[in-house]
């Protein structure tokens, strides 16, 4: 049960660099510009890290299989995909109704592990799952929001979807290296993985955004920090993956919206509402229920 505890740590990480990523308001970023410092400051940080514990593991490097890069790639493209489509709500109306859709993720990883990795959740484990989600969107969706049906909400389904592609697509080519530890498997599929995202998502940058690049550049003290944050958090998923199945992995990580919110109270005294403590009630009881279905 070593996946329960480093994926909570991965999604206290997480929290971490969300409340890093606030102060990035300051340097005057654009919202692609603070999401492209992820990537930028992750993949160096994630290369050296990934080269040092190899070559202390006294393993050569791992054989790469065509399945590894159709797994790591694939998941790359799924997250820079989520991420675009989570970009895009932030200029629709319907905002708090795509966020809610987008915490669809963890039943959508369940339908694609199901269907491409053969790995099915057992029935006590999906009401588990769906308490889970449940308390989500409780958390996610303020009092008086707009229809469902609306492009918000497309676009909220799509970023999921993303999401769930990238953890497929990461817990599979952990597997397909069948050399060396989860811990090793993770990190050398982390490091080709954010070395693809930097180089994918600075092209999408340099066309979209002139200059944008060097201003990441420019604000390198704050983004260096959330970099090596979000490299941190990725390596706990990785190796998260690397040992269960994805399905549970997401369901237990999503006690990162509980830690957002605490953190949220603690740090920025926001006030938690009655409908809030509900969410992390729900959210809670679901990993709770979900731990104890799978010992």
């Amino acid at each position: 049960m070593l996946w329960i505890p480093v994926t909570v740590t991965a999604a206290l990480l997480q929290t971490v660099r969300f409340l890093l990523q606030k102060r990035l308001k300051d340097t005057g970023l654009s919202t692609g510009a603070a999401s492209y410092s992820r990537f930028l400051f992750a993949a160096p940080f994630a290369v050296i890290f990934a080269w040092l514990a190899w070559a202390s593991s006294g393993l050569g490097w791992p054989d790469t299989s065509a399945m590894f890069w159709v797994f790591a790639l694939g998941g790359g493209v799924g997250q820079i995909l989520g991420t675009l489509a989570t970009l895009a709500l932030f200029g629709e109306r319907n905002f708090a109704v795509g966020m809610a859709f987008t915490k669809t993720e963890t039943l959508q990883v369940a339908l694609f592990s199901a269907v491409v990795l053969g790995e099915a959740v057992s029935p006590l484990a999906l009401g588990a799952i769906l308490l889970g989600v449940a308390g989500i969107l409780t958390l996610s969706r303020k009092p008086g929001s707009a229809s469902l049906l609306s492009r918000s909400a497309a676009l909220g389904i799509a970023a999921g979807a993303g999401f769930g592609v990238s953890a497929i697509g990461y817990r599979g080519a952990t597997l397909a290296l069948g050399e060396g530890s989860a811990f090793l498997r993770a990190a050398f599929t982390l490091a080709c993985v954010t070395s693809f995202q930097t180089i994918a998502m600075g092209i999408w940058l340099s066309l979209r955004e002139r200059g944008a690049i060097l201003r990441v550049l420019k604000a390198w003290r704050v983004t260096a920090v959330i970099g090596l944050s979000g490299m941190l958090a990725s390596l706990c998923w990785f190796t998260a993956f690397a040992l269960e199945n994805a399905t549970y992995v997401r369901a237990v990580g999503q006690v990162e919206m509980v830690f957002t919110i605490a953190a949220s109270w603690i740090v920025f005294r926001e006030r938690i509402t009655p409908r809030e403590y509900l969410g992390m009630v729900l959210v809670l009881g679901s990993i709770l229920l979900l731990v104890l279905t799978l010992r």
